[in-house]
This record gives C-alpha cells, sequence and structure tokens, in this order.
C-alpha cells in the first residue's frame, strides 16, 4: 500500500489507479468509460487522466482538490459539487467518485468493473444507511418472518427467504412498523452486508447465493465480517487525514472517557458517512450527525452516566442530548470540547489525552467474478 500523502495536511492527492493487477485491462477501453462516465456527471473537466500499456490513472485536478477538498477535508464536497453541477438524483454517485479521486493515496482497482462495483456499494451503503431506523436495544431483535434467534443471540436467515429482503426489512420498518433493536456496531454490519448482497445481485450471482446460504447457517458478524467482507485504509502509524471521508465509508468514533465508556453500547459509535458532512443516526434517521454534533455528544456521554437498579451503568441520552444543546449555545465552551474530541483517539485500552478520532475507514472488498476477494467458510 502506497504510504498516505499529508505533508502539513495537504500533499499530493494520488486518486484511483485501474489495472495491473494480474486482470487482462484496456486501459484504452477503461478511459473512453471513465470519460463517458465523468461527462454524465458534469466532472470530465475537473478530472486529469493518464494511461500507459496496463495502467489507468485519474485523480481531481490539482486546482479543484485544493479548492474543494483543501487539507484532504472532504466535509464541504457535497456543497461544492452541488454548487458546481446542480444536486439531482446522482448527488451521491458524483460526491463518490470525487472523493475517492481526490484520495490521499492510490486506490487500485484490478479493472474497470470492479471500480464500477465499488462506486455502486458505496452509493448503496450511504443510501441505506440514510433510510435506516432502529431502536437501540442491547437485547437486540430482528422481523420473525426472516430471522431466527439463535441461542448464542446472533440470528441466522430463515431458509428460503431474500437476504436482501431481510436486511432490509430489519433496518427499514416499514409505516407503522417499531423499529427493531441493534446496536450501534451491529447495525453499520446489516446496512454494508445489504449494499454488498444488492452489487452481488448485480453482477455475481454466484457470491449473492454464498452469502445467502452461509447467513441461515451461521451470521458473518464481528471480527471475522471486519477480515472477510471488509478493506481498511489507514493504520495507527500512518493514518489518514483526519477529515476524508467518502460516502459508503464505515467510522468508528471513539468515547475517550473511561468511565461511561464501561456502559454497554457507549464504548463509541459505528457510523457510516452518508456525504454531505453527515454521518448516519441510526436512531434518528431525520436527525444525521455531523462531524462537531457527533465529537460534542460523545463527549457528553460522561455527564449522562449513571447506575441502573440492576447495577449495570448506563447513559442517559435526553440527559446527554441536553448537556449539548448548552455546548452549543456556548462558542467558548464548544470550541473547547471539540479542541479535545478532535484529536487522534487513544490506543484500545488507553484513556489519557486521545479524542475519539480513528485513524482508519472500511469499506467492501471487491466482488467482481474475476477478481472477487470475500471468501469465507461455509459455517
Amino acid at each position: 500500500m502506497n504510504r498516505i500523502h499529508q505533508e502539513s495536511g495537504q500533499g499530493r492527492h494520488r486518486g484511483i489507479r485501474i489495472g495491473g493487477a494480474g486482470i487482462a485491462t484496456d486501459p484504452k477501453r477503461d478511459t473512453q468509460q471513465l470519460q463517458a462516465w465523468l461527462a454524465e456527471l458534469g466532472l470530465l473537466a475537473h478530472v486529469r487522466i493518464h494511461t500507459d500499456s496496463t495502467v489507468l490513472t485519474a485523480s481531481l485536478a490539482p486546482e479543484c482538490a485544493s479548492s474543494w477538498a483543501p487539507g484532504f477535508d472532504t466535509t464541504a464536497l457535497g456543497a461544492v459539487l452541488a454548487d458546481q453541477c446542480g444536486r439531482d438524483d446522482r448527488h451521491i454517485e458524483r460526491e463518490v467518485l470525487a472523493g475517492l479521486l481526490v484520495s490521499p493515496l492510490e486506490l487500485e482497482f484490478p479493472d474497470f468493473s470492479e471500480f464500477e462495483s465499488a462506486v455502486r456499494i458505496r452509493v448503496d451503503t450511504a443510501q441505506a444507511a440514510s433510510a435506516t431506523m432502529l431502536r437501540f436495544d442491547v437485547d437486540q431483535h430482528r422481523p420473525e418472518a426472516y430471522w431466527e434467534r439463535l441461542d448464542t443471540g446472533s440470528f441466522t436467515l430463515r431458509s428460503g427467504c431474500s437476504l436482501v429482503g431481510a436486511l432490509a426489512a430489519a433496518t427499514q420498518p416499514a409505516q407503522g412498523e417499531d423499529p427493531y433493536g441493534f446496536g450501534c456496531y451491529r447495525a453499520s454490519e446489516y446496512v454494508m452486508l445489504l449494499a454488498i448482497a444488492r452489487e452481488a445481485a448485480r453482477s455475481h450471482p454466484e457470491l449473492k447465493q454464498r452469502l445467502r446460504e452461509r447467513s441461515t447457517r451461521r451470521p458473518i458478524e464481528s471480527r471475522e465480517f471486519h477480515d472477510v467482507l471488509l478493506k481498511e485504509l489507514g493504520t495507527f502509524d500512518e493514518p489518514l487525514p483526519a477529515c476524508w471521508f467518502v460516502p459508503g465509508d464505515r467510522i468508528w468514533f471513539r468515547n475517550p472517557d473511561a468511565h461511561s465508556a464501561d456502559a454497554e453500547g457507549f464504548e463509541g459509535s459505528w457510523v457510516i458517512y452518508v456525504g454531505d458532512g453527515l454521518f448516519s443516526n441510526f436512531w434518528k434517521r431525520n436527525a444525521p450527525f455531523t462531524l462537531e454534533r457527533k465529537c460534542v455528544e460523545i463527549y457528553h456521554w460522561r455527564n449522562a452516566t449513571y447506575r441502573g437498579d440492576d447495577g449495570l451503568l448506563r447513559v442517559d441520552e435526553e440527559e446527554a442530548a441536553r448537556h449539548v444543546a448548552i455546548t452549543e449555545a456556548n462558542p467558548d465552551e464548544h470550541a473547547r470540547v471539540l479542541s479535545l474530541m478532535r484529536r487522534w483517539r487513544d490506543p484500545r485500552g488507553v484513556y489519557e489525552q486521545g479524542g475519539c478520532m480513528d485513524r482508519t475507514r472500511e469499506f467492501s472488498r471487491w466482488v467482481q467474478p474475476n477478481s472477487c476477494d470475500i471468501a469465507f467458510a461455509p459455517a
């Protein structure tokens, strides 16, 4: 993996690289396809493309990169694109492409089909996250028509059910239907798996079938989900630029307060970046988080922690919201809280001077038949 370029928050944008990964590609054809796609979205004049005999590389033009995403900060990129190109039903797709083209490192794709799949998965992930409406409950629940609960507390897909349909039913309840109980980590898995399964249905039916069959026996979740289905960019030692977000990213915001982090479900917050500077709110889908609001909310979990009658540590979210409102009404206090929270997080198990910001991003592995790198044990 190429080293991340972020000298003094600036650096050279690397963008994308297609081809050169051992799969037969046609850079001339790929260039024509990419140019046509960019033209449809009104981006062609803002992108620099280079090809040789085996590889196509593309990135946002330097003058656009520096003004649209200064210091790799993409939180205002959606608004810039809306001003440049208008806001239509392809707005998220446009923001995904621009966000990838302004990458601080070179993002590699084996061929153009895999790049198209990657963009579609990100669009589907962002849209599914925006549509998700759940109830926070560590004792989780699922629609029984689709899911069967195991003794372990996990859920398997009922035989004969559509995986896409089951995931959508669990995360996007029908009008008048009560939301189902989730924690944010599992919710993020369902949203990402829904997008991956939808793309598998379009481009790799065998993968779709394998995902469905595996889900009827044992769910892919927790560490296995991360290892099998996702890629991760950035490391603890070489973090990504703090505000380089692309719609469809899964992101971890850590709770840096040791006491409130002991309350189950409040160790931190797993979210999906949905674009336009906003992050998913699985509990209130009509109130997505800005980066600042997410930081301030997590900070105030410490001021809303109590021990319930059962002896367990809990967080009163209404009390936390009250503290958030007070902080947001005081510019000096708001700036103080953000200065603490917008630091890199400490390592796991350490609670010293770190904030809530993570150093990595997670997104789907490759799914096309010729390049798919998703492999899992049947069950």
